[in-house]
């Protein structure tokens, strides 16, 4: 009888193909703690390639200029979220008033308390050095962010929860709590942690209910008088 052959079994990924196919993560983790430290001017390509412990070549080889390093960490960390944000906006199931609670939620233990909320920082100091990628940040962070925070108010005026209110500007209500959090996180917050005991979880709680209390429809609230006659 001929003998039995043995099928052959996959090798194992090298540690050298394993180190290539980690790189660009790495890249990007390198990249971020760089861009939150020092900002987009100060970090230099070289410094993030030696943090992920390769060459600057190599870094070339993935993201051909620093611009586009910083594109790939902002859709790594903040930009890729919006689809997995609205889905879950689209099935949500509860009040308006309780998806806006779940939203600031998610949103600080996904991205607020994350090294990722220090680029809101760095954009809102470098903006204006960098037009390019200021259009950059407002195309794939800014406007889907206003978005999705648009249609959550939708949603509470169409279910007769919220007050018909000016989205444009309402929006940033909801909106402005964050943006003070994320700077007072990555400036003084950082320096002086205990400046006014600004605990976030409680912080966020209070804007919430702030927030609410001026959306929110009051059955019992008295009707407004007409507007006198001329």
């Amino acid at each position: 009888m001929p003998p039995t052959s043995i099928p052959s079994q996959p090798h194992p990924a090298t540690k050298r193909e394993r180190r290539k196919e980690a790189r660009p993560g790495e890249l990007l983790e390198a990249a971020l703690d760089l861009f939150v430290e020092k900002g987009f001017a100060a970090t230099r390509v070289d410094e993030v390639a030696a943090r992920a412990g390769v060459s600057k070549g190599t870094l070339f080889l993935y993201f051909p200029s620093k611009e586009e390093l910083f594109k790939a960490v902002v859709r790594e960390n903040i930009a890729g979220r919006f689809e997995e944000w609205n889905a879950e906006l689209e099935t949500f199931v509860g009040t308006t008033s309780e998806l806006l609670r779940y939203c600031y939620q998610v949103w600080w233990e996904r991205i607020g308390s994350t090294k990722a909320s220090g680029i809101t920082k760095l954009m809102l100091s470098e903006a204006q050095n960098f037009p390019e990628i200021a259009q950059f940040y407002q195309h794939e962070v800014i406007l889907p962010g206003q978005s999705l925070v648009r249609r959550i108010l939708e949603r509470g005026i169409a279910r007769g929860e919220f007050r018909a209110i000016n989205l444009d500007y309402a929006v940033y209500v909801v909106l402005a709590p964050m943006i003070f959090l994320m700077m007072w996180k990555h400036s003084v917050g950082a320096c002086v942690p205990d400046a006014q005991h600004l605990a976030p979880e409680a912080y966020i709680d209070t804007q919430i209910d702030n927030i609410l209390h001026g959306l929110c429809v009051r059955p019992d609230a008295p009707s407004s008088s007409p507007p006198p006659s001329a």
